[in-house]
């Protein structure tokens, strides 16, 4: 499997101590990414090497989280690692682009938390990160609707390449448990051009979010400054 990296967080899963584990690899090239390091890959790690950090910090965590990366490229190895996983009776969570909609339905019983990036509008996908993917994400996002997987969609926000309009178009088109709006950050990202992007303000992302709160149960605002924030 190749894997970029692993690290326990008290972040990752909501009120949960998990092991992260970060898949190397993805089959998009967003150019505000914030892991471009990972993108073409990582280091060659066995399973059983992984399956043993499992079960050497079972007694510590709550959680398993896998993200990257796009976890659903290296399909096999995920699933494996959630069967595992939920063999120890650990939760697990995964984070998608959702461009994968029929892999996820083949592990979707295996997850309790799943977090999807909601990068554009649906038909904007294209315009916004070069990549028309819109369609497979807005069926991985009905797939855990109709699922009993606790859902999250969450969109980074990143003044000019998107607007308030297309926060608002976003919004109406979600069907999910919470969503957050995530803080661009302009200190690593796969575009040099947008290091000459302004980080938006909390006060920014506040005002966006007040104004879409009442679609939705639970909102939150992710800050560098602040972490996760309810709205």
């Amino acid at each position: 499997m190749e894997l970029g990296g692993t690290l326990i967080s008290s972040l990752e899963y909501p009120g949960k101590v998990s092991l992260v584990i970060f898949t190397g690899g993805c089959n998009l090239r967003c150019p505000y990414c914030h892991n471009p390091e990972m993108i073409s890959g990582g280091k060659e790690v066995s399973q059983e090497e992984i399956e043993a950090q499992i079960v050497k910090e079972r007694d510590f965590i709550d959680a398993v989280v896998i993200t990257g990366g796009e976890p659903l490229l290296q399909f096999d190895e995920v699933e494996k690692l959630l069967e595992f996983s939920k063999n120890l009776g650990l939760l697990t969570k995964l984070d998608t682009n959702g461009g994968f909609p029929v892999r996820l339905s083949k592990v979707i019983k295996l997850l309790d938390y799943v977090a999807l990036d909601i990068k554009a509008p649906f038909d904007d996908y294209y315009e916004i990160i070069g990549s028309n993917i819109g369609a497979k994400v807005k069926n991985s996002m009905e797939l855990c609707a109709d699922s009993k997987v606790y859902l999250e969609c969450r969109t980074t926000y990143v003044p000019g390449l998107l607007n308030e309009k297309d926060m608002n178009e976003i919004a109406q088109s979600l069907d999910c448990d919470l969503y957050t709006i995530q803080q661009f950050r302009n200190r690593t990202v796969l575009d040099k051009n947008l290091h000459n992007t302004p980080n938006p303000s909390r006060d920014e992302l506040f005002t966006i979010a007040k104004r879409l709160k009442p679609i939705f149960r639970n909102l939150n605002v992710k800050t560098a400054e602040f972490g996760e924030e309810m709205v």
